[in-house]
């Protein structure tokens, strides 16, 4: 499925400073980069470089003074879809090796934490069942509230206080994934339907491949049921936001304006 996507945004810089930015729709195999324009200005150093895990591209900027960026994009969606139900959860010793790293606990994601009421509430479950029940008891006991959570908030604190944005919606579904051995990470996507429109963000657990025997795949997963995963292009991926953030700056930066738009193709 094509979807459209449009994102601009402008910052300040008082002094010369070193910025990441990753904004771009990942060129990877479930998703056909169909056309796309970045638009930065002159700057004092410009560099890609490689994500993580490879999807998608990060861009180091370092310049001074106002800043403003703009990212246009056609994006054709391919991604496999499967009931996740039907899907069974692999044992830890039949992960490949790049899945681990989504097992433990990250800066924002505190999955041990999480182990007693994982087990009491979902325990009775397992594999893509466990995952669904999850991601239902989110969307069930959390309020969607812009403005609810900032930078520092942790999926324990969301947990405590049942409301948030996508970024937490996400972390606490990747918690729960974790504290049941599934390996789940943190995925920056642009999505039709998100309200208010933005920069999004999704969960994805890694399940058996029915198509592969003994073999995996990585499946999407939003608590906030805005995002479908056939019209999800994703940015890149995580261990949780602070993998992704679409601006990293290493020193002082005013952020001032911010606008997206991601529409399916006509």
């Amino acid at each position: 499925m094509p979807i459209d996507i449009t994102a601009k945004f402008d910052f300040h810089l008082e002094n010369p400073t070193d910025i990441l930015l990753q904004f771009e729709a990942a060129a990877i195999p479930e998703q056909e980069i169909v056309g796309c324009e970045t638009k930065l200005p002159r700057a004092m150093h410009t560099a890609r470089v490689p994500a993580h895990n490879s999807i998608g591209e990060r861009i180091w900027v370092r310049a001074q003074g106002d800043y403003h960026v703009e990212y246009t994009a056609r994006v054709d969606v391919r991604r496999m879809l499967t009931d996740l139900c039907d899907l069974d959860r692999l044992d830890p010793h039949d992960l490949p090796g790049e899945t681990v790293e989504y097992l433990f606990d990250s800066r924002y994601c505190q999955a041990d934490r999480m182990q007693s009421f994982v087990q009491d509430e979902f325990g009775h479950l397992a594999g893509g069942e466990q995952i669904v029940a999850m991601r239902d008891w989110i969307a069930e006991h959390f309020d969607y509230v812009p403005g609810a959570s900032n930078a520092t908030t942790t999926a324990l604190d969301s947990f405590v206080e049942r409301r948030g944005i996508c970024r937490d919606y996400a972390h606490v579904m990747i918690c729960f994934a974790r504290a049941a051995t599934i390996p789940a990470r943190f995925v920056s996507c642009y999505a039709p339907g998100v309200e208010p429109p933005d920069f999004h963000a999704v969960a994805e657990v890694f399940l058996a491949d029915k198509t592969t025997p003994g073999g995996g795949a990585w499946y999407i997963v939003d608590p906030t049921g805005m995002a479908d995963p056939d019209t999800t292009a994703k940015i890149g991926i995580g261990r949780d936001a602070a993998d992704v953030s679409f601006l990293t700056s290493f020193g002082l930066a005013e952020f001032r304006d911010k606008t997206v738009s991601v529409t399916r193709s006509g």
